[in-house]
C-alpha cells in the first residue's frame, strides 16, 4: 500500500527528475515527521476550541454566540501578523534549503520587530473599538455586554499569542515543528484548567463567566509565549537569539517580506471580509440559529486542522526543496502531504455522519438546535474533502512564494462566491442556516479546483523570493 501511495515515481508524474529520488518509505516517513507535531498542534487548539464552548454554553445560547462574534473581529486584526507569519516560513525555509544560518536569523529578528510595532497598534486600535465592531459584526442586545468583555481582554493581552505565532512560524520554516506543538499544548492545558475554575467559579475562585474564559486563554497564551521564547535562547538551535544580528531595518529583507507578505495579506483580508459578511448573514437569522452555527464551526476548525497541519509541513517541504534546487521533490512531498490529507477526510467524514447528535448533545439539549445541527454536520462531512485538500494544496503554493494567486483565489471563492450563495439559499431560496453551510460547500469546491489546477501546472516552482 505504501509503495504504491507513495512512490516517487508516480508523485512526480511527467515532472523532469531532477536528482536521485528517495523511496517511498523515506517519503512517507519525511513527511509524516515534519507533519504529525503540526497535525496534532492544530488538532489540539481545534479540541481546546470546543471544550471552550462546551464550557461557555453551561452559561446559555448567548453566551456561545457571543464567543463565537469575536472571532471574525479578532482575525480581521490578527491578519497582518498571520500574513507575516507565512512569508517568514517560506523565507526561512528556503535559507535552510540554501544552508544560509545567518540570513535566517536575519529574517528572524526583521519580523520581530516588524511584529512588536504592529502588535502595540493592534493592541490600542481593537480596545477601542470593540463594542462598535462587535455591533457591526451582528452582536444583537442580548451578547453585545458578554461579547465586547471578552474581546477586550483578549485583544489587549494579544501580544503574548501573537508573538508566541511569529517564533513558531520561524521554527516551522527550519522543520522543528515539535517546539509549536510544545507550546499549544501547555497553553491548551491552562487554557482548560482556567476555565474550568474561572467560568463557573471553583475551588473557591470567582465566578466569572464569559470573562473568566477570556483570561483562561489569556493565561494559556503566556505559557505558550514563555516556551516559544526558549526555544531560541538554546546555542546549539538553528535559529538562536544571539545570532539575529544585523541592521534593525534591514531593505533587502523587508523587501523580500513586502513581496510575500502582501500577496498572503490579501489572501488574510479577502477572507476576513468573506468570513466577516457570512457571519453576518448567519447572525441575522437569531442568536439560536448562530449558536447551532458556532457549534458546527468547531466542528469544521477539527477538519481543518488536519489540512492545515499538513499545510504547515507542505510549507517547510516545498520551501526547503525548492531552496536546495531540487523542484522535483518539491512537487513529490507536496503530493504526498496531500495523499495523507485524504486519508484523514475519509475518517473524518465517517464519524461526523455517525456521530453529529452525540457532539451537539455535549452543548445543549435543545432538540430543535440538535436537529438541525445534525443536517450541517453531514453537510460538512462532504465539505471536508474539498477542505482539507485545498488548504495542504495552499500551503504548497505559498511554501513557493506563490502567494499572489493563493491571494487571486480566496477573493473569487471566500470573499464573493461563500456570502453570495450563503445569502441566495439563505434567504431567497429559504433555506436558513442550511443554505449558508451549502454557501460555504460552493466556496470550498472554487478553492480545491483553482489551487490544484495551479499546483498542476507547476509554476508555482520557478518563482524566486
Amino acid at each position: 500500500m505504501i509503495s504504491k501511495l507513495f512512490n516517487p515515481y508516480t508523485l512526480l508524474g511527467n515532472n523532469q527528475q531532477l536528482g536521485e529520488l528517495p523511496d517511498a518509505n523515506t517519503i512517507l516517513k519525511k513527511t509524516v515527521n515534519i507533519a504529525w507535531p503540526a497535525v496534532l498542534e492544530s488538532f489540539l487548539i481545534s479540541i481546546v476550541a470546543m471544550v471552550d464552548n462546551v464550557m461557555v454554553s453551561s452559561l446559555g445560547t448567548y453566551a456561545i454566540a457571543a464567543v463565537g462574534l469575536t472571532t471574525q473581529p479578532k482575525f480581521i486584526f490578527f491578519a497582518i501578523i498571520i500574513s507575516m507569519n507565512v512569508a517568514l516560513s517560506a523565507l526561512v525555509a528556503r535559507r535552510r534549503g540554501e544552508n544560509d544560518r545567518e540570513g535566517a536569523n536575519k529574517v528572524v529578528k526583521q519580523v520581530i520587530v516588524i511584529a512588536i510595532i504592529i502588535i502595540a497598534i493592534i493592541s490600542i486600535a481593537s480596545f477601542t473599538f470593540a463594542e462598535p465592531l462587535l455591533r457591526f459584526c451582528g452582536a444583537q442586545d442580548d451578547t453585545i455586554g458578554a461579547a465586547t468583555d471578552y474581546y477586550k481582554i483578549i485583544m489587549v493581552f494579544s501580544f503574548f499569542q501573537l508573538f508566541s505565532m511569529v517564533l513558531n512560524a520561524a521554527q516551522r520554516g527550519v522543520g522543528k515543528t515539535k517546539i509549536a506543538m510544545r507550546t499549544n499544548i501547555v497553553s491548551n492545558v491552562i487554557n482548560v484548567i482556567f476555565n474550568y475554575l474561572l467560568i463557573g467559579g471553583n475551588f473557591g475562585f470567582p465566578a466569572l463567566g464569559v470573562k473568566g474564559a477570556a483570561i483562561a486563554t489569556v493565561l494559556g497564551s503566556i505559557g505558550a509565549c514563555a516556551i516559544s521564547l526558549a526555544s531560541i535562547l538554546h546555542t546549539d538551535g538553528y535559529l538562536n537569539i544571539f545570532l539575529m544580528k544585523g541592521k534593525l531595518f534591514d531593505s533587502e529583507i523587508i523587501k523580500s517580506l513586502a513581496k510575500l507578505t502582501s500577496g498572503t495579506l490579501a489572501e488574510q483580508l479577502f477572507f476576513r471580509i468573506g468570513f466577516l459578511t457570512f457571519a453576518m448573514i448567519v447572525a441575522k437569522l437569531g442568536t439560536t440559529a448562530y449558536a447551532t452555527h458556532q457549534i458546527a464551526v468547531n466542528c469544521m476548525h477539527i477538519s481543518f486542522s488536519f489540512g492545515d497541519g499538513f499545510s504547515v509541513a507542505a510549507v517547510s517541504l516545498v520551501g526547503m526543496n525548492l531552496g536546495a534546487k531540487r523542484s522535483d521533490l518539491a512537487k513529490i512531498y507536496g503530493i504526498a502531504c496531500k495523499r495523507l490529507g485524504y486519508i484523514f477526510a475519509i475518517i473524518l467524514s465517517v464519524f461526523f455522519i455517525f456521530s453529529g447528535k452525540k457532539i451537539y448533545m455535549m452543548f445543549t439539549d435543545d432538540m430543535a438546535i440538535i436537529e438541525l445541527g445534525i443536517i450541517i454536520v453531514r453537510i460538512l462531512a462532504v465539505i471536508l474533502f474539498f477542505q482539507i485538500d485545498q488548504v495542504i494544496t495552499s500551503g504548497c503554493l505559498k511554501g513557493a512564494g506563490d502567494t499572489k494567486y493563493v491571494a487571486m483565489v480566496a477573493f473569487l471563492s471566500v470573499t464573493l462566491i461563500r456570502p453570495i450563495a450563503a445569502y441566495v439559499f439563505c434567504y431567497p431560496i429559504g433555506w436558513g442556516l442550511i443554505g449558508a453551510w451549502i454557501g460555504t460547500l460552493f466556496d470550498q469546491l472554487a478553492r480545491n479546483l483553482l489551487n490544484s489546477t495551479r499546483f498542476r501546472s507547476g509554476k508555482w516552482a520557478e518563482i524566486k523570493i
